[in-house]
């Protein structure tokens, strides 16, 4: 078995071949993430092939992308991956990233290994386990780590562990450079002309959601519901037509079309209070830089209690906040909250404080696609 050939030492600047797999589960969460990722390594000058079981949310979510429209950017069916007249005709990539844990096609795999192996141009990729987002102890632990690959046509390779996070012992965050894209003609959210306050829902159907909807409805000023298209809008209308929110109130529900990454990135800078659900959207409320409540992704044995406690140690949230995401996330009722109302309503002068200073010591740190491209470097 010949060995890869060496190559120069990659340098941030040098731009790279990228697979990336993504394997839906959450197309809104997956994708999301993995598109972000893709977006920004090309804006950086690398190319990216990016290997997808199901794109149909990249129609409204990256407009152009299946058309090929984007720099950089080449959407790719999963299935063609593994076979060998598609493989043929493309070059072997510099890194292979598996999203989320998916495993590579067992044909692609095998296709690359021989020409590796056999041919002294092609050399072995940098492989990469991407692993979900969490602020708990273990991400440090684990990030960078080798796993050495037992069995198939690539024995002998070795994997890396990549844990995105909020340490510099991390892989750190993709940074929202689009934010501001968005604005003007139909990419804006029209702003309300009365003072209203702005709240966006990104939620999937938490317990909690009609004692949110009859506290934004008897609270004294107008508030402005601006519900996402989905899971959420099918949430909030469930709630309204059981009759569980006695009077609408001061309370203004809007459902919202789809949008595009940007198009979201704008509503919410533009809301005073974003509910937000699972990894994509809750980093993206970070670079908001406004007020926000998270709603871990529900998993049967509670893991994401850890997950949710970890996140709000990292910002050093105190009690009160604490208090409202228990309920937000089904770990209390609502009616035990002393300050949901108030939370909701007034806290928001210090919850948006700390997340201020949490903000700034993530901007202190490298983002995660340097992070990535220095794990690349020190492995080729």
């Amino acid at each position: 078995m010949s060995h890869p050939p060496a190559r120069p030492p990659t340098t941030p600047d040098q731009p790279l071949l990228w697979d990336i797999f993504c394997h839906v589960v959450d197309n809104l969460g997956d994708v999301g993430v993995l598109w972000r990722l893709s977006a920004a390594l090309a804006a950086r000058g690398h190319q990216v092939r990016l290997w997808i079981d199901d794109a149909s949310a990249l129609a409204w979510m990256a407009p152009g992308a299946l058309a090929g429209n984007w720099p950089g950017v080449r959407v790719l069916a999963w299935t063609d991956a593994a076979h060998a007249s598609v493989c043929s005709t493309l070059r072997c990539a510099d890194v292979w990233i598996e999203g989320f844990g998916c495993d590579l096609p067992s044909g692609f795999v095998a296709h690359f290994a021989n020409r590796v192996h056999t041919e002294d141009r092609v050399a072995r990729p940098v492989w990469i386990n991407l692993e979900y987002l969490s602020a708990q102890a273990y991400v440090e632990r684990n990030h960078g780590l080798p796993s050495p690959v037992l069995r198939g046509a690539a024995q002998g390779w070795t994997k890396y562990f990549f844990y995105p996070g909020f340490t510099a012992g991390s892989g750190g965050l993709i940074r929202n450079a689009v934010a501001d894209a968005a604005t003007g003609g139909d990419d804006s959210i029209e702003a309300s002309a009365q003072p209203v306050r702005q709240v966006s829902l990104f939620c999937y159907e938490p317990e909690a959601l009609p004692a949110l909807l009859t506290s934004l409805a008897h609270e004294g000023r107008p508030t402005r519901l601006l519900v996402a298209h989905g899971r959420a809008t099918q949430a909030v209308r469930g709630v309204l037509a059981r009759g569980d929110v006695s009077a609408p109130g001061n309370l203004q529900v809007q459902y919202l079309p789809t949008l595009s990454q940007p198009q979201f990135d704008a509503l919410l800078g533009s809301c005073d209070l974003n509910m937000v659900r699972g990894e994509d959207s809750l980093v993206q409320a970070l670079w908001a830089g406004k007020p926000f409540v998270w709603q871990a992704y529900p998993q049967s044995d509670a893991a994401h209690r850890a997950k949710l406690d970890a996140l709000l140690d990292w910002l050093q949230a105190d009690s009160v906040v604490r208090d409202v995401h228990r309920a937000w996330n089904g770990f209390c009722q609502p009616a035990d909250i002393a300050h949901w109302d108030a939370t909701l309503a007034d806290r928001h002068g210090r919850w948006a404080r700390q997340l201020t200073d949490a903000r700034q010591r993530l901007l202190l740190q490298d983002d995660l696609p340097s992070r990535l491209l220095k794990l690349v470097s020190e492995n080729r």
